[in-house]
């Protein structure tokens, strides 16, 4: 493999979930980010991220690029990280030496997505909650998947900083009867009840077991085999216990999103990401989500003229992974 030596327009980005693994070869065209090579591969398949990579660059064109940047499911140890729902850990010094990929940059996976934003193109962001966006002001960037990612992106003099945690993580906080029998079912199993419990593809197949529950019924056998994409399926068939849960899904997400937005005061814009959230456009967009997402009492009315919209690229965070790595070749 040998490395390019004039990478400003072209870099290598990854964003790394704990389902997928997604690479592509990227460069910018008129303030757009296109893809010349795109690959998703799903996590199971291979033992490590360095298998994974190899996989995809087998299929790369030569030369490589010498700027890169993988967006990392988990947090970030300097040069170090393990997936916080999955197996695989990097050594980005390590991968960088075995690939021969001089600029390698890790962030989380958050991070990327809310770098990816103003790369997003219009008609694949959904409003979900009208309003005008303070360009000065903070953003927040929430999303579900296999977990649930939270990011800040924090307008200053200086420029954005993005701030991504382990916002997920955050304790489950009922907001009415249903929901604190629910966070009592969870806490059968669970020592500790997150958002991410619920708000998760685990978490939606966790929201149908209890709605199952309540109605007496055991769960079907497809669910157990099929995970969440079975309890979509089953709610669009009108199935009671699967549409309950989708509406839990909604409310619960609507909740946590806005509680983050309060923290942070987002005026400048809240966008939800995630493959989940894009697939349930329909019910997101029903109502259940931003009646949660407005109900934080006091400060009701200062949610309701926050702008919300829902991300369907489902690229999000390899257009964010891609932009990092062009901003660094840019300054090399």
């Amino acid at each position: 493999m040998t490395v390019e030596s004039n990478v400003a327009h072209r870099v290598l980005a990854g964003d790394i979930g704990g389902t997928n693994a997604r690479l592509a070869i990227a460069r910018e065209v008129d303030g757009r980010i296109v893809f010349d090579l795109q690959r998703v591969l799903r996590v199971r398949d291979f033992a490590s991220v360095a298998d994974a990579l190899a996989e995809f660059l087998s299929h790369a064109p030569a030369p490589l690029p010498a700027h890169a940047c993988l967006a990392w499911a988990g947090p970030i140890d300097g040069r170090s990280a393990r997936l916080t729902n999955g197996a695989w850990a990097v050594d980005a010094d390590a991968l960088a030496s075995r690939f021969d990929l001089p600029h390698l940059a890790l962030v989380n996976d958050f991070q990327a997505a809310a770098a990816g934003i103003d790369r997003v193109a219009a008609q694949d962001l959904v409003v979900l909650q009208p309003g005008v966006a303070d360009p000065d002001a903070t953003r927040l960037v929430i999303g579900a998947g296999t977990g649930l990612g939270v990011a800040y992106a924090i307008r200053g003099a200086q420029g954005t900083r993005i701030v991504a945690g382990e916002g997920g993580h955050v304790a489950f906080a009922p907001l009415d009867d249903e929901q604190s029998a629910l966070l009592a079912y969870c806490r059968r199993d669970l020592e500790r009840v997150t958002a991410e419990h619920l708000v998760s593809g685990s978490g939606i197949v966790r929201l149908h077991a209890f709605c199952c529950a309540r109605d007496g019924v055991a769960v079907p056998p497809e669910v157990a085999a099929e995970g969440a994409v079975a309890v979509v399926r089953r709610a669009d068939a009108g199935d009671p216990a699967a549409q309950r849960a989708l509406r839990l899904f909604c409310a619960i997400l609507g909740a946590v999103a806005g509680d983050h937005a309060l923290s942070c005061l987002a005026t400048g814009g809240v966008f939800v990401a995630g493959g989940i959230a894009a697939k349930l456009a329909g019910r997101m967009a029903d109502g259940t989500f931003r009646a949660a997402f407005n109900a934080k009492g006091a400060h009701a009315a200062l949610m309701r003229g926050m702008p919300v919209w829902l991300v369907r690229d489902e690229a999000l965070g390899l257009r964010g992974a891609a932009a990092i790595a062009l901003a660094d070749a840019r300054r090399a």
